[in-house]
C-alpha cells in the first residue's frame, strides 16, 4: 500500500516541479513585456541595440536577432526568411543601434518555451537610413 502511495505522490511532485521551475523566468518575460507595451500600443520609435545576432537555441521564430531595449532582452523577430527580404538586416553587428517600430497589438508575445519577449519588427532604422519596412499584408488590413 505505501508503494502505491508513493507511486502515485510522485508524479505530482515531478510534474508541480516543472510548472514552477520557469516562475521567475515567466515573470521577467511579462515585466518586459509590459515595459514596452505603450510604445506598442500608440506605434512610437524604442531605441534598441542589438545585443546578438543569433537566436536562442531550439528558436522557432524564423529570422530575427536578440535586442536590449530600456535595460531587457527581447527577441526582435522577422519570420521566415524566403526571399532576399531581409538582405540589409543580415549587415547588422552586435552593439548597433537601431530604432525599431512594430504596429500591431499582439507583437509583444511570451510563450513557455522562450526565456524572453517576441517583437515582430515592423520597421528598422539605422543611422537614419532605413533597412527594413515590413510590407502591407495584401488584402487585409
Amino acid at each position: 500500500m505505501k508503494n502505491v502511495i508513493y507511486a502515485l505522490i510522485l508524479p505530482l511532485v515531478v510534474v508541480s516541479g516543472l510548472v514552477f521551475a520557469n516562475r521567475e523566468n515567466g515573470q521577467k518575460v511579462l515585466a518586459g513585456a509590459v515595459k514596452i507595451r505603450n510604445h506598442i500600443n500608440t506605434s512610437t520609435n524604442m531605441e534598441a541595440v542589438v545585443t546578438s545576432l543569433s537566436l536562442p537555441p531550439d528558436s522557432r521564430s524564423g529570422f530575427g536577432v536578440m535586442v536590449k531595449i530600456n535595460g531587457y532582452d527581447y527577441i526582435l523577430s522577422f519570420g521566415r526568411e524566403n526571399s532576399n527580404e531581409f538582405q540589409q538586416l543580415h549587415s547588422l553587428k552586435v552593439n548597433d543601434k537601431i530604432i525599431i517600430s512594430s504596429h500591431s497589438v499582439f507583437s509583444v508575445s511570451y510563450t513557455p518555451n522562450y526565456s524572453y519577449p517576441i517583437v515582430s519588427g515592423d520597421y528598422v532604422e539605422r543611422d537614419g537610413t532605413i533597412i527594413y519596412k515590413r510590407a502591407p499584408r495584401k488584402g487585409g488590413c
